[in-house]
């Protein structure tokens, strides 16, 4: 059994990783300050402490359990408009709030960390599709450039402090749980529209192409990596040494917006009127991710996109109608 503690795991993602690792036979314990978790989200036997990641007192807890064999860091600013705001909002929890957590495992020896990063924005718009971990980051909003300062920061702790991790490059998740009302969560606003009978409004042309992966494969991938052997963090040949630990967690398929709005409509049953808005400023034209890295390690995505949309519309309906 081991120690584990999953920050920000009252939200989407989070509250599904700890309740795997729960499942699983582990002790779980979750920091969240509910700016944007819920509590309906955690199972059962998952022991809950409200806290911001940038309190000093996260250490207290840290004595209190006798450290954690497992830290696996999910509570993040994950608003890209919010970073573009207010980028120093944005790197008080991204970078002081990781910052603090890192201590505290350090002192603490935890036995690995697992961090959230991001491949929708580390590299940037990409030449190479689908985008291997080893390829030129160019971050274009703050909230990117806090999930690559933050992969550099590990990289010291593993260098330095010995403090194992890895980092997981996300590309866009959804599924059960995901905030319709959120900025990151498409589908979960194309499926509440859609049982709403209201229009979806599209930015853009709609051609733009996203890599969506299903919740419960991004999961499975947490897992695959909380076991692993990792590889050297001064690996040969890779960029910095922050390549050698990262893992694209995506499909490597590329789905059009247009295309996520019929099959939204596809899995609905239902058609409603679809518009088009101005595109947003900045916003990536293509993105999709090389999973090669991670399936050596034996993990795979093993949801569709048209099964993953039918069990995150059911899950949306059902919250409407309860």
């Amino acid at each position: 059994m081991n120690r584990v503690l999953v920050t920000g795991g009252a939200g989407f993602i989070g509250s599904h990783v700890a309740e795997a690792y729960l499942r699983r036979g582990d002790r779980v314990w979750v920091v969240d300050d509910l700016s944007s978790g819920r509590l309906q989200n955690l199972a059962a036997g998952i022991e809950f402490v409200k806290m911001d990641i940038a309190d000093p007192g996260l250490d207290d807890l840290f004595r209190q359990v006798g450290g954690f064999d497992v830290v696996n860091h999910h509570a993040a600013q994950i608003d890209v408009r919010k970073s573009v705001a207010s980028p120093a909002a944005d790197a008080r929890i991204n970078i002081i709030g990781l910052l603090n957590v890192l201590e505290c495992a350090r002192r603490h020896q935890a036995g690995r960390v697992i961090f959230v990063s991001s491949g929708g924005v580390v590299y940037g718009e990409p030449d190479v599709r689908p985008t291997p971990e080893t390829a030129p980051k160019a971050p274009l909003s703050p909230y990117g450039v806090t999930k690559l300062s933050a992969e550099y920061y590990l990289n010291y702790y593993e260098r330095i402090h010995a403090l194992p991790y890895a980092a997981v490059r996300y590309s866009n998740v959804y599924g059960p749980r995901q905030d319709p009302h959120g900025e990151a969560g498409v589908v979960a606003i194309f499926c509440e529209h859609v049982i709403d009978g209201r229009p979806l409004t599209i930015f853009g042309d709609g051609e733009q192409t996203r890599d969506y992966v299903f919740v419960g494969d991004v999961v499975a991938a947490n897992l695959a990596l909380t076991d692993a052997a990792l590889p050297p963090p001064d690996a040969v040949g890779l960029a910095g040494g922050i390549d050698a630990r990262a893992f694209n967690v995506g499909t490597g398929v590329e789905t059009t917006v247009n295309e996520l709005a019929e099959l939204t409509m596809d899995v609905a049953g239902r058609r409603v009127e679809v518009g088009y808005g101005a595109a947003r400023p900045g916003e990536l034209r293509h993105s999709s991710l090389d999973n090669r890295r991670l399936r050596a390690l034996g993990w795979a995505p093993r949801t569709s996109l048209g099964e993953g949309l039918r069990q995150t519309y059911e899950h949306i309906k059902g919250q409407a109608q309860a």
